[in-house]
């Protein structure tokens, strides 16, 4: 049986996605185990040349949720970025982030395989497919960035493993 579209694309991003909502909640934990503000994580940075915290949770946001919103209209166009908010309102994008995946059916995204995107993205016209777009430019940023925040949270204390990261495993039945 080939993977689909859909395959390849929904169930990897929300697989993610509900990781990174879990080690957000894991971080709520440790804070309140500690005693130390989720907020403080907000505008925390691996590297002074890094973007902060929570624009790695609104960049995953974004490629996870707009990237497939491109891949159905040819426009790459997620919101503006919010800048420095409260922790749990990055933790509400990633619950809406869920929500949206969620409301995608295989259906809809497999009908929009092979169709060609031309995205302006800053100075840089990228000629793609729907496939490509998603498999070379929104899963790879999107990883990039969920694992920069699981990152800023494991170097601020925050008990995280690999598994955290991963997520449940879409294992097939034994």
């Amino acid at each position: 049986m080939a993977t689909s579209f859909y395959d390849l694309s929904v169930p990897t991003f929300l697989q993610s996605v509900r990781a990174v909502g879990g080690f957000l909640d894991r971080a709520v934990i440790h804070c309140g185990e500690t005693g130390t503000d989720p907020d403080d994580f907000v505008d925390a940075r691996l590297f002074d040349d890094m973007a902060p915290f929570h624009f790695q949770i609104e960049a995953a946001w974004h490629h996870a949720v707009w990237g497939l919103e491109a891949a159905k209209s040819g426009v790459f166009a997620p919101p503006a970025l919010v800048g420095p908010v409260p922790f749990a309102d990055l933790q509400a994008m990633i619950g809406k982030a869920e929500t949206a995946l969620e409301a995608f059916t295989p259906d809809e995204v497999n009908g929009w395989a092979g169709k060609a995107l031309d995205l302006q993205i800053g100075p840089r016209k990228l000629a793609f497919t729907s496939e490509t777009l998603i498999l070379s430019f929104s899963l790879p940023n999107f990883h990039f960035h969920a694992v920069t925040a699981y990152d800023i949270l494991r170097s601020r204390g925050v008990p995280l493993g690999k598994r955290d990261y991963e997520g449940r495993l879409r294992t097939r039945p034994a």
